[in-house]
């Protein structure tokens, strides 16, 4: 999933703003505007929803296409390795503080092997979500991610760190089915 590009004025390549606000997205910060002030009256939700039409109004998004279908086994799947991640980074993280040994940190850079910003998105938030580790920049140009990782040890403990985030981006690659190429299509 990748933003629709235009040519702009000054003839590069940037993202198409898109101009209509998006009901959905409307309805969710209306949700939230509720979930906020802990009042779910008529009121609010109209208050959240003028409020989402003017922030989208003010601050347009890109549209984004969504490519295939999900896959519910593949979303199962990120969900247990995410959990199961958090739960022994966490050990990991309470030994350091209990024992106050101190951490070898480092900054590490990932190559994404997949070109989308969904894709891109959604491996920063897991990785920063798991203790121990945060991204500090994400470069969207390279589809490369720099995370600060609280105790990698050695040159081999980067490598392995590296390969693991490689693993959440191929965990949440597999949570969408790819379409069919047009060439592809038999008819």
């Amino acid at each position: 999933m990748s933003p629709e590009m235009r040519v702009g004025r000054d003839g590069r390549l940037r993202p198409r703003r898109k101009g209509a606000v998006q009901p959905l997205a409307i309805a969710w910060m209306a949700l939230v505007w509720c979930l906020f002030w802990r009042d779910f009256s008529v009121a609010n939700a109209l208050s959240g929803a003028v409020l989402g039409i003017g922030v989208q109004l003010a601050f347009p998004l890109p549209p984004l296409r969504m490519d295939g279908r999900l896959r519910i086994i593949g979303l199962l799947r990120l969900v247990w390795m995410f959990l199961s991640q958090m739960l022994v980074a966490s050990v990991e993280v309470s030994t350091h503080v209990l024992r106050r040994e101190h951490p070898k940190p480092a900054v590490v850079e990932v190559d994404l092997t997949s070109e989308s910003d969904f894709v891109m998105t959604l491996v920063s938030l897991i990785t920063t979500l798991i203790p121990g580790s945060v991204v500090v920049e994400a470069r969207r140009s390279t589809h490369t991610l720099f995370i600060h990782v609280l105790d990698v040890g050695d040159d081999r403990g980067v490598e392995e760190f590296r390969q693991r985030t490689l693993g959440v981006e191929q965990y949440v690659l597999g949570i969408m089915t790819q379409p069919p190429k047009p060439e592809e299509v038999v008819r």
